[in-house]
């Protein structure tokens, strides 16, 4: 009973700060991750600044469903979504399409990084949000991902407003999620397995 209460009020936090436009470090199910609101083009401004990045390409969005997901991309073929509920580990999508989210957050070429993540605090923390989270690697650009909070570096810490508690780290997988980019017309291209 306790354990949900805690859940409860650490999503609350996580929620608080991403409202007011500010920046969490938190547990995913790869690595820990930076995050804000993504329609939040401050926030995301001041993701690119802590870990030293304009990589525009470097940044994907968490989604708590895959009617999420459609609200922010609206190019995405209907196999992307059936890929989706078969992947049996992390995988992220590139869709085209991408609308609704801030500006600096979307490429060039109009695609968006997405996942479902199957991460218990992550999903509690998206739906209590309502709105797609930016989750980047908690590392300065060209460092080493964090496999776990005691890996985040000092300045990623302090470059925060919220720290997730790593009791609610759950299981991740240590590694970053597999990447497979979709095309309007089906084409599908595998980034990273």
């Amino acid at each position: 009973m306790q354990k949900e209460k805690d859940l409860n009020d650490e999503v609350e936090k996580c929620v608080e700060t991403l409202r007011g436009g500010g920046l969490i470090l938190y547990p995913t199910d790869t690595v820990w991750g930076i995050g804000c609101d993504a329609t939040n083009a401050d926030a995301v401004a001041r993701i690119y600044a802590l870990k030293r990045s304009e990589n525009k390409k470097s940044m994907l969005v968490l989604c708590e469903s895959a009617d999420m997901v459609v609200r922010y991309v609206n190019k995405a073929p209907g196999i992307a979504f059936e890929v989706m509920e078969m992947a049996t580990s992390p995988l992220t999508l590139i869709l085209p399409g991408a609308s609704g989210l801030a500006e600096n957050l979307i490429p060039e070429e109009g695609t968006l990084g997405v996942r479902v993540p199957d991460h218990e605090f992550c999903r509690r923390m998206l739906r209590r949000f309502g709105k797609p989270v930016v989750s980047t690697s908690a590392n300065i650009s060209g460092e080493p991902s964090a496999k776990n909070l005691a890996e985040v570096s000092r300045e990623i810490i302090d470059g925060v407003d919220f720290v997730v508690n790593p009791r609610f780290e759950g299981k991740p997988t240590g590694k970053p999620s597999s990447i497979i980019a979709f095309g309007e017309r089906n084409e599908i291209k595998i980034l990273r397995e």
